[in-house]
């Protein structure tokens, strides 16, 4: 549960201190050490300050120049559009705010406290914790697949060591190919640590210290991995995806809802709903559904639209085209839906990965080969497992009216399933070119020459401390840091 209140507070003044004391005398320290004040943070501490800062800047961000998913990726993917303000990621423009904040944020708040846990309790750690080892192992898999689905390449084999024996200061750039790598290795060896007859964790604000989940959820982060690189390394991933579905025993995955790696929020602050922070209390009122979807949504008589969207003053549920400018975008205020009440709930849960999609990368991989497989059944129980994650039935013709089972359905429905994980949508969108939009409002004013970001820029703070290694990223990328070029994923 989401609900320690000190915990981050003192977790970060903890490790300011431990990292500020490096210039005292022997005896001075001696001579000031206080037993009541510890120097190392313990993990149960590290954990949850961890997952929060990870899971709430992923999932929105309360402040502006930092709400990554509702001012960029929910935009880009037409989930969301904006009624105001759309130079803010609906007319894909990013700030370079964003841009740095949230670098700086997943790897300095999250994956910093990941890295300490790991260190502290490996086997050579002062706290020896297989099972703390393999959380963290898991969570700082998945930061590091975020900001290298984001970004490229990025620091990751030299990252995190600024206090390391060895310091590094500047790190180079991996290229994406070799972060997965090490990404879907690390997920493995997650898998191993973690033991349900093994010690016991505190500070899982995640999964309340069920170490079964945790394996579950490494084993399914490491199917959407493999199946997201399927294209450019299909003989591993196949290996891989074979390895995981032929032995559920040691390989357990997610087998229903209850299983969903999901931040449970509280009504008691800092640890409310993200969204609830930005568009309840701060009255913010500036996204409605974007038209894209309520369209799909009410042509297929999908009764998610009720969930995801609240009706308008005559009761129906639509939205208007992204990318408008503010004078005619405003103009719809009266008639566009706005974000569901499900899900500005100041205890609305914040999703990293469901029952729901794992079931449709299953699909997806089946339709392509790469594991054996009824597509058609794993792609109904993809789309019934979202209706249920929202207490709603799937309609009795709805299977009908969707359609046979292709690879862009799959990936339509995915595409629909992860509303409210908009950087999820967005990196699929990327990958595979699914679900294909609309043409954009003739009205619509878009940057980026009319093209959906397919990166984001690295910061300038990269440029003044990492310039030799960023530029050497932007060269294995073709040679330009900018939002239009395709990451090594990108089928087409």
């Amino acid at each position: 549960m989401k609900k320690y209140i000190n915990i981050k507070t003192f977790a970060s003044l903890a490790l300011v201190g431990a990292l500020s004391i490096t210039s005292c005398t022997k005896d001075f320290d001696e001579l000031n050490t206080n037993p009541n004040s510890p120097t190392q943070i313990g993990a149960q501490y590290l954990l949850p300050s961890g997952i929060e800062s990870s899971v709430d800047r992923y999932w929105g961000g309360r402040a502006r120049f930092e709400r990554l998913n509702i001012d960029a990726a929910e935009l880009y993917v037409q989930h969301f559009t904006r009624n105001i303000y759309s130079n803010e990621g609906d007319n894909f423009s990013v700030s370079p705010a964003l841009v740095a904040n949230n670098w700086k944020s997943f790897y300095n708040d999250a994956l910093l406290n990941f890295q300490r846990i790991i260190i502290q309790a490996g086997p050579n750690g002062t706290q020896p914790n297989a099972n703390y080892e393999g959380v963290a192992l898991v969570m700082r898999s998945w930061v590091f697949s975020l900001l290298t689905d984001m970004y490229g390449p990025i620091p990751y084999t030299e990252a995190l060591a600024g206090t390391s024996e060895t310091p590094i200061y500047k790190p180079a750039y991996d290229p994406m190919e070799k972060v997965y790598a090490g990404l879907l290795n690390d997920l493995k060896i997650a898998n191993e640590k973690l033991s349900v007859s093994g010690p016991a964790i505190a500070g899982d604000i995640l999964y309340a210290g069920n170490i079964l989940k945790w394996k579950k959820f490494a084993n399914s982060l490491r199917l959407r991995l493999a199946n997201r690189q399927a294209a450019k390394k299909p003989a591993e991933s196949k290996a891989i995806m074979a390895e995981i579905l032929g032995d559920a025993t040691k390989y357990p995955i997610f087998t229903s809802n209850a299983d969903n790696a999901a931040l449970q929020t509280t009504s008691v602050l800092p640890s409310n709903n993200e969204w609830n922070q930005v568009m309840v209390q701060d009255g913010r009122t500036d996204w409605n559904i974007s038209s894209t979807l309520a369209d799909k949504l009410n042509a297929l008589g999908d009764s998610r639209i009720t969930v995801y969207a609240n009706p308008n003053k005559d009761g129906k549920y639509q939205g208007h085209s992204n990318g408008l400018p503010d004078a005619i975008a405003t103009s719809y205020l009266a008639t566009s839906s706005t974000i569901g009440s499900y899900f500005v709930k100041v205890d609305a849960p914040e999703v990293i990965m469901t029952y729901s999609e794992l079931n449709l990368i299953l699909a997806e991989a089946a339709l392509d080969g790469d594991i054996t497989g009824d597509a058609k059944a794993y792609f109904e129980k993809g789309v019934t497992a979202s209706f249920t994650q929202y207490g709603l039935t799937v309609p009795g013709d709805y299977f009908t009216k969707v359609g046979a089972v292709t690879r862009e359905k799959v990936l339509e429905q995915k595409w629909i399933a992860l509303f409210g994980q908009g950087i999820e949508a967005w990196i699929e969108k990327r990958r595979t070119g699914f679900p294909k939009f609309p043409a954009f409002d003739s009205r619509a004013v878009l940057d980026n020459d009319g093209i959906m970001p397919t990166r984001f820029p690295y910061p300038n703070s990269e440029y003044s401390l990492n310039q030799t290694n960023v530029e050497a990223a932007v060269g294995l990328i073709g040679g330009t840091n900018d939002m239009k070029t395709k990451l090594w994923w990108a089928e087409n």
